[in-house]
C-alpha cells in the first residue's frame, strides 16, 4: 500500500511558518511589538535632547549670546577631550564614586537595620521612629553646619553627610515594604513552622524586594547627588570640586563638561540598578 505525498499524517508539511509550535510565533510577535515600541520610545525622549543641542549650536553659531558666557558645542566638545586624554576628569569621577560607595556601604547598611528593626518589632519602632521621622526632615545641608563642628571639613564630612542622605530613604523603604507583606504569607509561614531565618529568608526577603530595590535607587541617586553638592562646599577633588574651580575661573565650558559627566554617571547606575534588579526578579519569584 503506498501513500501520498500529500497525506499530512505521513508526511508533515516542510513549510516552516506552519510547523513553528503557536507559542513560538506568539512571542516572536510579542518581541517585534516590544522592540518596536522601544525603538518609539527611545525616538520620542530623543526629541527635546536634540531640540535643546539644536537651539544651543544656533544660539552659539548667531552669537545671539556671548561665547563667554555660553561656548559653542565644538568648543566643548574639544574642552572635553582634553580632559579626557589628561585622565584629569577620570580622576574626579572616581573621587565622588569613592566617596558615595564608602556612603551606599555605610548609610544604604544603617538604613536597612534600622528599617528591618522598625518593621520586625512593634516595641523598637515605638522607641526609634518619632525620633527618627523628626530627623528625616531635615536635608543634608542642614547636618553641614552639625558636622563640622564633630568631623571637620575632610573627607569624613562628605561621607558622613552622603551617608545621612542614603539612611533616610533606604529605612523608610525597607519599613514600607515590611509593612506591605501579606498577612496570608506570614499565615503559611506558620502553618509550616518556618524557623525565624527560613521566615526571613523565603518571606520577608522576597516579599520586600520591590521596596529594598526602591530604596536603593532613591539612596544611590541622592548618594550621587549630595556628594555633588557636598563637593561644591568644600573639597579639594571630585566632580563637585571640579565644577566650582571650573566656575570661579570662569571655564564655562569645563562646567558644562562637569554636568555632563554627572549626568552619564547618574544613567550608568541607574541602568546597572535596574539590570540587578531584573536578575534578581526571578529569585523572588523562586522563593515564594
Amino acid at each position: 500500500m503506498s501513500a501520498s505525498t500529500d497525506d499530512p499524517h505521513v508526511f508533515p508539511s516542510l513549510n516552516p511558518t506552519t510547523s513553528l509550535p503557536a507559542t513560538w510565533r506568539q512571542q516572536a510577535h510579542d518581541a517585534a511589538i516590544a522592540t518596536v515600541r522601544t525603538l518609539g520610545t527611545i525616538l520620542l525622549g530623543s526629541l527635546l535632547p536634540a531640540f535643546i543641542f539644536g537651539l544651543w549650536w544656533l544660539a552659539a553659531d548667531r552669537h545671539w549670546i556671548a561665547e563667554q558666557i555660553l561656548p559653542s558645542p565644538a568648543f566643548v566638545w574639544e574642552s572635553l577631550n582634553i580632559v579626557l586624554d589628561s585622565g584629569e576628569l577620570q580622576g574626579h569621577v572616581l573621587v565622588s564614586a569613592k566617596r558615595v560607595a564608602w556612603s551606599l556601604l555605610i548609610g544604604g547598611g544603617a538604613g536597612l537595620a534600622l528599617g528591618f528593626g522598625m518593621g520586625l518589632s512593634r516595641r523598637f519602632k515605638a522607641y526609634v521612629f518619632p525620633t527618627f521621622d523628626v530627623l528625616a526632615q531635615l536635608p543634608v545641608l542642614g547636618w553641614i553646619p552639625l558636622l563640622i563642628i564633630f568631623v571637620g571639613i575632610e573627607e569624613g564630612l562628605k561621607v558622613t553627610a552622603v551617608s545621612i542622605a542614603v539612611t533616610v530613604p533606604m529605612a523608610l523603604n525597607t519599613l514600607s515594604g515590611i509593612a506591605n507583606i501579606p498577612k496570608a504569607l506570614l499565615e503559611v509561614g506558620r502553618v509550616y513552622q518556618f524557623s525565624a531565618f527560613q521566615t526571613l529568608s523565603r518571606i520577608v526577603l522576597p516579599a520586600t524586594v520591590p521596596s529594598l530595590f526602591t530604596g536603593l535607587r532613591q539612596g544611590v541617586m541622592q548618594a550621587w547627588l549630595s556628594v555633588i553638592f557636598v563637593e561644591l562646599l568644600s573639597s579639594s577633588e571630585g566632580l563637585g570640586f571640579f565644577m566650582a574651580y571650573s566656575r570661579s575661573l570662569s571655564q564655562i565650558d569645563m562646567v558644562i563638561v562637569a554636568m555632563l559627566a554627572i549626568g552619564v554617571v547618574g544613567i550608568a547606575i541607574e541602568l546597572t540598578l535596574r539590570l540587578i534588579e531584573s536578575r534578581l526578579q526571578g529569585w523572588r519569584r523562586s522563593a515564594f
